[in-house]
């Protein structure tokens, strides 16, 4: 009986739809898990709260969520960031959270214009196809380590939800081109993939949250497919999650491991 637990808490950055696709800004579609041992994860639930407290406007009964569009927009308790001191210290404060958190990361990025051009009205959906890329990496984990783990995302609505709950159990029943079914069952402890709305403070899911996008640029500049965009704060969280990356435990090879671009 396996006796090593995960859990992987995915979210997203960009358009999961095939629409606008000559704007740069929906061409490319972001999937991010953020992996964590169960002791690991409830350190990291005690820091990010503290953390809160430290630099917000704190009400335990409605804890600030960290999302990273409110953060940037200074919305709601993120407006005393307005105040550089204020921003300074969140900035440090976050980077450090991360830095210490002890979590493996899987990104996946699709180009959603070449993929859509190529397969025509065979394009698979893109959120669903980048699930797959990730949990075919995520169950490769858990069956070379003998661990074992599910599943929690973003809840994003009633359609896509049931559809997401779909893709989620036609991985698990019928396997992928790559993989058999007895992979992915072998390591998933459950049937279902779990979805919660970030609103109920789940901090796997507001650390991918802050991740997906900066990570989404890294891959693009990595890739060649965005101009380096300068000295910016998104590249000081990728410097510090350079060792975090899903790799291939004998090679050490992140690329298609804990970085997929297709």
């Amino acid at each position: 009986m396996r006796e090593k637990r995960f859990r992987i808490y995915i979210d997203e950055s960009g358009d999961h739809t095939y629409r606008n696709l000559q704007k740069q800004e929906n061409r490319y579609l972001c999937l991010i898990g953020c992996i964590f041992k169960p002791e690991r994860y409830r350190i990291f639930v005690r820091k990010l709260e503290d953390f809160k407290q430290k630099h917000l406007l704190y009400d335990p009964d409605f804890p600030p969520i960290l999302h990273r569009n409110d953060i940037i927009n200074r919305r709601s308790c993120f407006g005393r960031l307005y105040n550089p001191t204020a921003r300074k210290k969140f900035d440090s404060g976050l980077l450090n959270l991360i830095r210490e958190a002890d979590f493996k990361i899987i990104a996946v990025v699709i180009d959603k214009k070449n993929h859509v051009e190529k397969y025509k009205e065979l394009a698979f959906h893109p959120y669903h196809y980048c699930l797959t890329a990730i949990l075919e990496r995520y169950c490769g984990l858990l069956n070379f380590t003998g661990g074992i783990g599910d599943v929690l995302a973003e809840s994003r609505g009633g359609r896509e939800d049931r559809q997401l709950k779909e893709a989620y159990r036609r991985v698990y029943n019928a396997g992928t081109f790559w993989r058999e079914p007895k992979f992915f069952q072998d390591a998933l402890s459950s049937k279902e993939i779990k979805l919660k709305p970030k609103r109920n403070n789940i901090a796997g899911l507001q650390l991918a949250d802050i991740l997906a996008y900066p990570v989404k640029q890294d891959i693009l500049l990595e890739n060649k497919k965005i101009p380096d965009p300068g000295n910016i704060f998104g590249k000081r969280i990728c410097e510090i999650i350079k060792t975090k990356y899903n790799k291939q435990l004998y090679s050490g090879q992140i690329e298609e491991y804990g970085k997929i671009f297709i």
